[in-house]
């Protein structure tokens, strides 16, 4: 294929329909905002790619789940590919879904037991807020739903197949909430494929959430409303400003002085 290096994918274009076309550069443009690596984009574009020829005219959109795991079989059982390339063709599968996911869990500052318990009702449009029912201490909560986030599920929900039924992230094998250990491993894959070094699990999501509310000037009360906490101790111990953001704080005497209310 040729270079991915501006990512317009242009050699096999005329075997798709419109949809996938769509899709296969909507899918490279994702993995350049997500800042993989130009190894891991072009080896999630291959792979995408090798499912788009396989449909030719069929919409990948309106694959399900059953179609998924037949491509697949066939995949491993005709072509012959082993394990690292399934995994990675996998992923390339899901992609969309993990960053819902992770979205998700940073855009409200959600605990991973709250991400998984997440269910289609919870999200409420017209308000734009995520209900988080009987989170920690068995205590309910509404969260804001941000725009870019509503976007993301919106698309999540419309190319995903099986749609969720009950559970926004639903496993495809039971049907039910997404266990919490596999959102964990999701989150360790893409610090994987992003080259953080640093030694994080996906709590760090809610962390940095709540610093950059507060880096922002976010009242520290809110912000322990938003993280579900009872306590504020709590959240003044949770959060931590760093030493840069307390270096960028301007006194009051500056705010004054530059609006002219005091004169020396």
């Amino acid at each position: 294929m040729k270079s991915y290096a501006p990512l317009r994918i242009t050699n096999v274009y005329f075997k798709l329909c419109p949809e996938n076309r769509a899709a296969q550069q909507k899918f490279a443009d994702l993995l350049v905002l997500k800042d993989y690596s130009p190894k891991t984009q072009r080896t999630y574009c291959n792979e995408f790619n090798q499912l788009l020829r396989v449909l030719n005219k069929k919409p990948v959109h309106k694959l399900t789940a059953d179609e998924l795991s037949r491509y697949m079989l066939y995949a491993i059982k005709q072509e012959g590919i082993g394990p690292n390339t399934a995994h990675s063709r996998i992923n390339a599968l899901k992609n969309i879904k993990h960053k819902a996911i992770l979205f998700t869990t940073y855009s409200a500052g959600l605990r991973v037991s709250e991400v998984a318990a997440l269910k289609l009702r919870d999200i409420d449009s017209d308000r734009m807020q995520i209900f988080i029912s009987q989170a920690k201490g068995k205590k309910d909560r509404y969260v804001t739903l941000s725009p870019i986030l509503l976007d993301i599920l919106r698309a999540y929900f419309t190319q995903y197949s099986p749609r969720p039924k009950v559970f926004l992230f639903e496993s495809e094998q039971t049907g039910t909430c997404y266990p919490t250990r596999t959102i964990q491993r999701i989150f360790q894959m893409a610090k994987k494929n992003s080259g953080l070094k640093k030694d994080v699990g996906i709590h760090s999501l809610r962390h940095s959430f709540a610093t950059h509310l507060l880096e922002k000037g976010t009242d520290i009360r809110y912000i322990k409303d938003l993280l579900g906490h009872f306590n504020i101790k709590s959240t003044e111990r949770y959060l931590h400003v760093s030493n840069k953001s307390l270096v960028n704080i301007v006194s009051p005497l500056d705010d004054l002085w530059n609006t002219g209310r005091i004169h020396w």
